[in-house]
């Protein structure tokens, strides 16, 4: 149990530092190709460990390496420059500079997912075989004669490949109205007509759904199908936006209480969830970072003060304004910000902390 506590910790340093970096980075090399002065570039937080200094830029380690940070010449309010630097200036330079150098932390986090899942994809796509791994009692897959380990070769002379095929094929039947499986049991094909029955359950949100559904499993058999290196490239620009929409949807969802706050997680369940990933091999790791990625890239541009999304706020209105929104206001919607994520933090931690003592 020590080990796996000391190595789901370990996992979720790597993991946090890889992401934070690369959110940094996209911050860091857009601020200097758009002229903006970078004194720091900070791996982790807190006291300096050691660091070196190229040009004007400080590279550093610092003690806490649970984040990290970028320090622009003139990013701060009221910030002294000194006359050489002034056309270096984060607040000197137009709206759109400071929009781009802001948006490019997320930016670079969903290009980093496109290529983890690029990575990922290489080795092949993986989908699930459609051989049955479990046929529920009473349903009308039993009822028929449906069997564990039965491989479903067609739906209605309809070839499937696999479990997704089946499953979208058997949705889109109607209730009552037979289906033939033709099946591999034994060496041999065999073909059983099974009527589905509506049957209620939950979609990825929780949102209660009914469709047609004829009471079987799948068996978890993985096959990984060959694509190429342009094809994964593709799939994982599709993969990654597909969690983006699925990311967006879930705080849609959220802020609709259609999905209960208990499901939310935090700091215990990613180390847990890293941890588990990283000792199954480097693609269920580099799966989960990707995923991860996308997360936090979403997340941040969330319209909250302290996030870049709050920031793009700011700096929209700006460029409607034409002037900078007053410091009274954005100190105070930076102060709601704090406190909302700080209740989103203390939220977090006690539904892992309540997921530890009821597993």
């Amino acid at each position: 149990m020590i080990y796996t506590l000391a190595s789901n910790i370990f996992w979720f340093i790597i993991a946090l530092g890889i992401l934070i970096f690369v959110h940094e980075f996209g911050h860091f090399i857009v601020a200097r190709k758009l002229g903006v002065g970078v004194t720091k570039f900070s791996f982790g937080f807190g006291p300096k460990l050691f660091g070196v200094r190229r040009g004007e830029t400080e590279y550093l380690v610092s003690a806490v390496p649970l984040g990290g940070y970028v320090k622009l010449v003139g990013e701060g309010e009221g910030e002294e420059v000194p006359p050489e630097q002034a056309d270096r200036s984060f607040n000197a330079k137009p709206t759109w500079v400071k929009m781009a150098i802001v948006a490019a932390g997320p930016a670079g986090n969903l290009i980093f997912a496109v290529l983890v899942f690029w990575f990922f994809f290489l080795g092949g796509l993986p989908s699930s075989t459609t051989k049955i791994g479990e046929v529920i009692e009473g349903a009308p897959a039993a009822r028929a004669g449906l069997s564990k380990g039965d491989v479903v070769l067609r739906i209605d002379d309809v070839a499937v490949q696999n479990w997704e095929e089946l499953a979208g094929r058997i949705s889109k039947g109607t209730p009552g109205k037979p289906i033939r499986f033709t099946v591999l049991r034994d060496g041999k094909e065999t073909t059983i007509s099974v009527a589905p029955e509506m049957r209620e359950g939950r979609n990825v949100f929780g949102e209660q759904v009914s469709e047609p559904k004829v009471g079987i499993a799948a068996s978890g058999e993985v096959v990984y199908k060959e694509i190429g290196p342009g094809g994964a490239f593709v799939r994982g620009v599709k993969e990654t936006w597909d969690l983006i929409y699925l990311t967006g949807m879930t705080v849609v969802k959220l802020v609709m209480r259609v999905l209960p706050s208990e499901t939310l997680g935090g700091p215990i369940l990613i180390a847990q969830i890293a941890g588990n990933q990283a000792r199954q091999g480097i693609s269920p790791f580099a799966y989960i970072l990707g995923v991860l990625s996308v997360n936090l890239g979403v997340l941040n541009l969330l319209p909250i003060p302290i996030l870049d999304g709050g920031h793009l706020v700011f700096f929209s209105i700006e460029g409607i304004l034409g002037r900078p929104v007053s410091r009274q206001a954005r100190d105070m919607a930076q102060r709601l910000g704090l406190a909302l994520i700080l209740a989103l933090t203390a939220l977090v931690f006690y539904n892992d902390i309540v997921r530890l003592i009821t597993r």
